[in-house]
């Protein structure tokens, strides 16, 4: 084993600087951060879902016009008439198609809580991200076992 592979395995079992504690931070300061960045996973996932949602909505919606065509073939075309008025092309909220929606959540709420997580982390730990799991990874792994590494053996953050 050469001194580059000593080298290397030393730079992995210790973290990259972006996911060390700035000096004077407190734990209850971490605790909060990740408490933050916790609630933003759950609001990425909640627009995962209205992103679904809004997918579902459409494929039902297409999927109602082909029924339309098929009632017309069928020889049902007040029943098609009917469809195509009432249904095809319906708001799904007052005012709004699902894109609608999808646009609303991601530029009020989703965009506010994302703003609002970073600055925090910017005013308090220079902008780093998960660093609350960052220190948890550091307690729960094993120093110096392989797979259990602080980081890649090599990557973009290796120089």
């Amino acid at each position: 084993m050469g001194i580059h592979d000593e080298t290397e395995r030393a730079d992995a079992d210790t973290p990259r600087p972006e996911h060390t504690r700035p000096g004077g931070v407190s734990d209850a300061t971490v605790a909060a951060l990740g408490k933050y960045s916790e609630a933003l996973e759950v609001i990425e996932d909640a627009r995962g879902s209205l992103y679904r949602f809004h997918r579902l909505t459409g494929t039902a919606d297409l999927a109602i016009g082909e029924a339309v065509q098929l009632f017309r073939e069928a020889g049902h075309d007040a029943i098609a008439d009917r469809i195509d008025a009432e249904i095809v092309g319906r708001n799904v909220l007052e005012g709004r198609w699902t894109f609608q929606i999808v646009e609303e959540y991601d530029d009020g709420y989703f965009a506010a809580v994302r703003a609002s997580e970073r600055a925090a982390r910017d005013e308090l730990i220079g902008g780093r991200r998960h660093l609350f799991e960052a220190e948890m990874k550091e307690r729960e792994r094993s120093n110096g076992m392989r797979h259990h590494e602080a980081r890649p053996h090599d990557g973009p953050h290796d120089a």
